[in-house]
């Protein structure tokens, strides 16, 4: 086997270098219009997956549009905090803890919804499973809860956001909101992690109960989730477990979703009618964005993965 040329090692150099710079980023909180922009795609997801969620539900009630219609402000407001800084730390913001708000008031009415089935919470196990999907509002909020933390963090290459944090201690009277500009938040996004996981994994587990898991590979988001979730709590504790087995399972987590997305659509395909009427088999087949919403665990844990302490 022949060495590398100069211009391949070249390039080898460069991709190592903006990996680094990207990291080193990520490590002093200055990553907000990166982190903006996945916002945006994370708000459409999840507001096309509560779309057509809502749509099988008939929109029996007027609240179930707000999700929808704040999924692409959220959207909008992140677009917008990528360009400008100003919009970021306002708008963003603001758009962010109202989305927020409404996706917890979500989880009241699907958790109301459930107690409204024949039994009630009397049979739990049977109408959480045929019931509104409990934890799925919770996991519409994931993107505003990003777009939160997008606010509060510095720009990327801005000459005067990039100056070294003042020395001294670090852990005495800095607020919240000075560790996230210095992206010293692990352990916060350790549990925001945990907590993705957990109730994503939630999630997989009783969507795929009602196919009485067909395929083998449905049960890897059931097997992933609480490992990634144990974890991450684990590793709040432990940094040498936050910068190993956290990726590790991460990486992991994005390879599920990634394939799920995949099993997901070809059900579709496999619905009678196929492409021909795809628009009718999205809406009533497997939920095509539900595997990239269990990714979003991934996301967090490999951002947690690469920030630092509070106590550094």
């Amino acid at each position: 086997m022949s060495d590398p040329g100069p211009e391949e090692a070249h390039t080898g150099d460069e991709i190592a270098r903006e990996l680094q710079n990207l990291r080193n980023h990520v490590r002093e909180g200055r990553f907000q219009r990166s982190l903006a922009l996945l916002v945006c795609g994370a708000s459409l997801v999840s507001g096309l997956e509560v779309a057509y969620e809502h749509y099988r539900g008939s929109y029996s009630q007027r609240i179930m549009y707000t999700p929808v219609a704040l999924s692409s402000v959220l959207c909008g407001a992140a677009l917008w905090g990528f360009f400008s800084r100003a919009a970021a730390q306002s708008v963003l913001r603001l758009v962010s803890a109202v989305t927020l708000a409404d996706a917890v008031a979500g989880f009241g009415f699907h958790v109301r919804g459930i107690a409204r089935k024949p039994g009630g919470w009397g049979l739990p196990l049977t109408n959480v499973i045929m019931g509104p999907p409990i934890f799925a509002p919770l996991l519409f909020g994931t993107a505003a809860y990003l777009g939160l933390i997008a606010s509060f963090l510095r720009r990327e290459g801005s000459a005067a956001e990039t100056a070294p944090a003042p020395a001294g201690p670090v852990n005495e009277l800095l607020t919240i909101e000075q560790d996230i500009r210095e992206g010293r938040f692990q352990r916060h996004m350790l549990l925001a992690t945990a907590l993705s996981a957990a109730l994503s994994g939630s999630e997989a587990w009783y969507s795929h109960e009602k196919s009485n898991f067909r395929y083998a590979v449905q049960w890897l988001p059931v097997i992933l989730a609480p490992l990634l979730a144990v974890t991450s709590v684990a590793a709040m504790s432990r940094p040498r477990l936050a910068a190993t087995g956290v990726p590790l399972l991460a990486s992991a987590a994005l390879a599920v979703a990634g394939t799920g997305f995949f099993y997901h659509a070809r059900g579709i395909v496999r619905r009678p009618g196929g492409t021909r009427y795809l628009l009718y088999n999205v809406m009533y087949g497997p939920p095509i964005f539900a595997p990239l919403l269990f990714g979003a665990a991934g996301v967090l844990g490999l951002l947690a993965s690469q920030l630092r302490r509070c106590s550094q």
